[in-house]
């Protein structure tokens, strides 16, 4: 049986990483291996961070000699910078090394902002990867020139399968979940719901997730007769939303494979998402959902008008949705994956 310590944020942070990691565990992942699972990030101020990065990395190092693999979950900007000293002294010890990288921004936000020196300490953390886990063949096609092909497996993000299914898409209401803020497409969203409201009187949007620009927090404000904030919700107030909505929407400028999205549509609902990152390898346009391009207020506005008027529609999608995600995107199947990318490290 592999020992394998995972570093990645704690548990109950909000982010798609850590409900990646809770769907691992749901699904029996710790069974199948000898897991140690490192919080490297917590919620909360900068001393209650620096605090537990510091406590994490020495229980990494007591832990270490007794590990085989270090699976290192890592993003952009200071996901990237905690993790490198991880991997940095795992490489030292000649331990077997996965990053698993999850950031939808690396490429355009990180990587080509960064300075010619610092561009190659990166390329140079990367390398030390034995296995370097994208989420899509389009981030493998990113991470190609950096690390060989022969390095990276695609990984799909994966959820369980609910067993109950959603039967009703006679409402109007919708449902986004994320970061509250311009590179979801926020601005774009509130810009098209007067409109909307104007066309389908019962239409109402529900917003889950934190607010990180004030100018789109007051603006949505002065919308409350069909705008709901929910701010962060649980995983039980997820599955009320995600029954009683029939549509969710996620127009983000960028994405690595948004777990919601998946979640969504193993629910059955009719999604509505941009054509970045690995979205597409979720939506299918015009057979299990609608992409469309980021940044654009029209298109937006038509995809999700085109399905506020068509109730037949939204559940063709949305019952095909699921049929996709249930094949395709289901945990148990990914976690087997994931084991096996371990058993192949013996030979290396």
């Amino acid at each position: 049986m592999q020992r394998v310590v995972m570093i990645g944020p704690a548990r109950n942070v909000r982010g798609g990483v850590s409900t990646m990691v809770n769907n691992y565990y749901a699904a029996g992942f710790e069974s199948r291996i000898r897991l140690t699972y490192i919080s490297t990030m917590v919620d909360g101020n900068k001393l209650r961070k620096l605090l537990q990065a510091v406590w994490a990395y020495l229980r990494f190092l007591l832990i270490l000699p007794q590990k085989d693999i270090l699976h290192a979950n890592m993003s952009s900007d200071a996901s990237y910078y905690r993790k490198k000293v991880f991997v940095d002294t795992a490489a030292f010890f000649r331990k077997k090394i996965v990053i698993h990288f999850h950031g939808g921004d690396f490429q355009t936000f990180f990587y080509q902002k960064s300075d010619t020196k610092e561009q190659y300490r990166i390329k140079k953390t990367l390398n030390k990867a034995d296995i370097f886990i994208v989420l899509s063949p389009e981030w493998r096609d990113i991470f190609i020139p950096l690390v060989g092909a022969d390095k990276i497996t695609i990984l799909r993000n994966a959820v369980q399968i609910p067993e109950i299914p959603k039967n009703d898409y006679s409402s109007h209401e919708m449902l986004f979940l994320g970061r509250l803020g311009p590179d979801k497409g926020v601005g774009e969203l509130l810009n098209v719901m007067p409109r909307l409201k104007v066309q389908f009187p019962n239409t109402h949007l529900y917003l889950g997730g934190a607010w990180i620009d004030s100018c789109l927090e007051k603006k949505a404000t002065g919308m409350t007769d069909y705008i709901t904030y929910l701010g962060w919700i649980d995983k039980e107030t997820q599955t009320k939303y995600m029954q009683k909505c029939s549509i969710f929407v996620l127009p983000s400028y960028f994405e690595g494979q948004p777990n919601s999205l998946i979640e969504a549509m193993a629910y059955g609902m009719t999604a509505v998402a941009t054509n970045v990152g690995g979205i597409p390898q979720i939506i299918i346009d015009k057979l299990t959902g609608c992409l469309i391009t980021p940044r654009n207020e029209e298109i937006l506005y038509e995809a999700l008008e085109m399905l506020l008027n068509n109730e037949d529609l939204r559940r063709q999608y949305g019952e095909a949705a699921r049929k996709h995600i249930e094949s395709n995107f289901n945990i148990n199947n990914m976690v087997d994956e994931l084991c096996k990318i371990y058993t192949s490290l013996r030979g290396m």
